[in-house]
């Protein structure tokens, strides 16, 4: 007898997903990292009736990490054009909003994480090698305002 469960759903895969920007798809990518937020923690302290100390933990500050993304390096100009308004000290055009978008095997969208007020603090073009016979590899460094899964 198996633990064959019918409602038990399959595992996502990590290979197919892609960057939108503006509603619109930008690029796909190879890697994708910095999915996360982080809480803080304020440790609080009290001295009970007894005079023990009593630790109290709370909340504190919210950050998000930054999200880097690779892909094989081609003659698409969007992102390096994105990351010249930041260059050229355009502020209120380099902030944009985006997402993070998974699919399945059958290409429907399963997964989205939104962030806000996104920039490209960072864009690293390919390491270059005559002799080796890898990919040139391009990466970004997207900083923003907030991300929230909502798939």
């Amino acid at each position: 007898m198996t633990d064959w469960n019918p409602g038990k759903k399959d595992q996502l895969a990590s290979y197919t997903f892609m960057l939108e920007v503006d509603g619109i798809a930008e690029a796909t990518f190879r890697e994708c990292s910095g999915l996360d937020s982080e809480t803080s923690v304020i440790e609080s302290k009290e001295a009970g009736l007894k005079g023990q100390t009593i630790i109290k933990k709370l909340p504190g500050d919210l950050k998000w990490g930054d999200i880097t993304l690779k892909r094989g390096y081609t003659d698409d100009m969007k992102l390096q054009e994105w990351r010249n308004k930041v260059v050229d000290g355009k502020l209120t055009e380099m902030r944009k909003n985006g997402s993070i978008v998974v699919y399945d095997y059958e290409n429907a969208e399963i997964l989205r994480w939104n962030f806000t007020n996104g920039w490209i603090s960072k864009l690293q073009g390919p390491s270059l090698n005559a002799t080796g016979n890898d990919v040139a590899i391009e990466s970004i460094t997207i900083v923003h305002e907030g991300l929230k899964r909502i798939k």
